[in-house]
């Protein structure tokens, strides 16, 4: 395994779209962050009585502990941005035929998928490693005092991690069973930008509860709306206490789903023709 580990990562560095990927999520985490706390700044500063109630409302979401809260929602909003090259990375597999000559150079094909495996592991270890200092920076930009209760949330971390590893794992099993890029790329997108959004609006206004089970959604409540969005209303902290209550049974699903599509692939890739 280590050997595997060391093959797919001396792979992936030398692939410029890793670079690009990481160069634009090193941006991108930031700017989400930035734009949403200047919001909170416009709301929060000075001394008008409207001011200080949105402060007393929203509290401080940047500052420790809560910033790996809030910074680990608004991040996963670009789980696009990774999924693009892990389809690319998989298709590209298929197009250059290197799938096919792992195979001649004595690799079996659970160890062709267990290097994807990896692969995934690796980009998305990549992204939470991103995250990480995203929300490290802003808690000590936002608030330094607050050092000392760094390690109250540091359980959104993990949960980062398995949101973005269980979304692009999506984005893998597209991308093997269609070989093509822009084919499995636009499956990809149009899913989960246009039809699960659909589903999820049709079905809460048909009041049936069943959203949660979609195979993104199952992903995304994991990482419930920062604390704040709790505090406007009674509806709103019932619904609010009822998603943290549900993240248990959410992480349990994500990793059975997870589990599913990787059992999937390697059940394929053992009886899958290799030209």
């Amino acid at each position: 395994m280590s050997l595997l580990l060391k093959i797919e990562w001396l792979k992936i560095k030398k692939y410029p779209a890793f670079w690009w990927m990481l160069a634009i999520v090193m941006l991108t985490y930031p700017s989400i962050n930035y734009m949403f706390y200047n919001i909170y700044n416009q709301f929060t500063q000075g001394k008008e009585m409207t001011n200080n109630i949105a402060k007393m409302l929203l509290g401080n979401p940047f500052a420790f502990p809560e910033t790996f809260h809030t910074v680990a929602y608004f991040s996963s909003f670009f789980v696009l941005l990774p999924a693009i090259l892990v389809i690319m990375l998989i298709t590209n597999e298929y197009n250059y035929r290197t799938h096919k000559q792992n195979i001649i150079d004595g690799w079996s094909r659970k160890e062709f998928m267990a290097s994807k495996l990896i692969d995934v592991a690796i980009i998305s270890f990549v992204v939470m490693a991103v995250y990480m200092l995203v929300a490290l920076a802003f808690g000590l930009y936002a608030d330094p005092d607050n050092l000392g209760r760094i390690a109250e949330q540091l359980h959104y971390i993990p949960m980062f991690y398995l949101q973005t590893f269980a979304q692009l794992s999506i984005a893998f099993l597209l991308g093997y069973l269609v070989k093509k890029a822009f084919i499995a790329l636009g499956i990809f997108l149009f899913y989960y930008l246009v039809v699960e959004n659909i589903l999820v609006a049709y079905l809460k206004y048909k009041k049936v509860p069943i959203t949660r089970f979609l195979p993104i959604e199952v992903s995304d409540n994991i990482l419930v709306a920062p604390a704040f969005s709790g505090n406007f209303g009674k509806d709103a902290k019932e619904g609010y206490e009822l998603a943290l209550t549900l993240v248990g049974e959410q992480v349990i699903l994500t990793c059975v789903y997870t589990l599913i599509i990787w059992v999937v692939c390697f059940k394929v890739h053992s009886k899958r023709d290799l030209a």
